[in-house]
């Protein structure tokens, strides 16, 4: 059987391998407005017209194509993936959608029945169409079969790199990210600021001698020899009382003054 490609619809190598990922025998096709900034498309603007804007109800195929590099020394083949839209009595072409990048199918903010999607032809020019599922199990089917495309082209947000060699990125980030876990015996330490804080001990008492002996006190006054003086004589008081009188001070008893 000859293979074809979704895309052209030119034949394909014969040792080209095709699987088929998902198929809806109903799917309305709408020719839709450009998208509204800031809310993306609307499935409620395409049928507000009562049908005006649907084109034809498609068939539509997710197709997965295989094909060997027969100049590759390690057998390697080149796989792609397109969204066919068919003519469901003859199986004739309308329009292809290389998918090439998660934005080929964008879906609308209003339904889970309808998306915008980017078709493109042959010279390259391209297109956005809106398709719109019967059923919603359809809908989820389309998506998951869009899940699995990906995962198998290994291109999501990388730029077209093949399912191998991404799988290899990944090992190697993972080799290369650093072990940050606490060893047997590792204890990690957290100053918390303010009363969770780390309260410094307290000094010991201390004893009485240690107080007295930080005040710094005078020594003694001198007393000469050491000994104490004798008290006075008789002869020195009487001496001393005179003195006063001829000062003209009287001891007498009532202290009166001369």
């Amino acid at each position: 059987m000859e293979v074809i490609d979704p895309a052209t619809g030119r034949p394909l190598p014969s040792d080209a391998i095709q699987r088929v990922l998902f198929v809806a025998s109903s799917v309305h096709v709408y020719n839709i407005p450009p998208m509204t900034p800031g809310k993306g498309h609307v499935a409620a603007t395409w049928t507000a017209d009562g049908g005006n804007r649907q084109i034809f109800t498609a068939r539509l195929r997710v197709i997965e194509t295989a094909i060997p590099v027969h100049d590759s020394p390690d057998g390697e083949e080149k796989v792609k993936t397109d969204i066919a839209l068919e003519d469901a009595s003859n199986g004739s072409l309308f329009a292809a959608a290389p998918y090439t990048a998660a934005a080929v199918v964008e879906p609308v903010s209003d339904s889970s029945r309808f998306f915008a999607l980017r078709v493109q032809d042959e010279a390259g020019r391209k297109a956005t169409l809106g398709i719109g599922f019967e059923e919603r199990s359809e809908a989820f089917d389309f998506g998951v079969s869009l899940q699995e495309a990906q995962k198998t082209l290994g291109w999501a947000n990388q730029g077209g790199q093949s399912g191998k060699k991404q799988a290899a990125v990944e090992r190697k980030d993972s080799a290369e990210k650093r072990d940050l876990s606490l060893k047997e015996g590792e204890t990690i330490t957290i100053n918390l600021p303010g009363r969770f804080g780390r309260r410094k001990p307290e000094p010991p008492p201390q004893s009485n001698d240690e107080v007295l002996s930080s005040f710094s006190l005078p020594p003694p006054p001198s007393s000469g020899s050491g000994i104490i003086p004798p008290p006075p004589s008789a002869s020195s008081v009487r001496a001393k009382r005179l003195s006063a009188q001829n000062l003209g001070f009287d001891d007498g008893k009532f202290g009166e003054f001369a």
